[in-house]
């Protein structure tokens, strides 16, 4: 009869089970909290992803479109020089002829 534990020894071990399970749930509820608070992380990061990408393709086409418009401008500006250079050696040219007679 050495395997039979008196009512006390049962009401020890109940109340130890009862506090070990007590203090899993209380771990369980933790480590759940952190899991969640790790989810919205994770989506948070998946935004935050997405609007760079976004970010970044619209900065590629503001590169583009600021390519376009200072080439522009530069093509405007080379077409004005050219013309002041004509205009310039056509002068230049009719003062010579004016010289000489002609």
């Amino acid at each position: 009869m050495e395997d039979v534990i008196s009512r006390q020894e049962h009401e020890e071990f109940v109340r130890r089970m009862q506090d070990e399970h007590k203090r899993i749930h209380y771990r369980v509820n933790e480590a759940e909290k952190k899991a969640d608070v790790i989810v919205d992380l994770v989506r948070s990061v998946e935004r935050l992803a997405a609007q760079m990408e976004n970010m970044a393709e619209e900065q590629a086409e503001q590169g583009k479109r600021l390519e376009t418009l200072e080439s522009r401008d530069g093509e405007k500006w080379r077409k004005v020089t050219s013309h002041l250079i004509t205009v310039v050696i056509g002068i230049v040219v009719g003062f010579i002829f004016t010289q000489i007679g002609m």
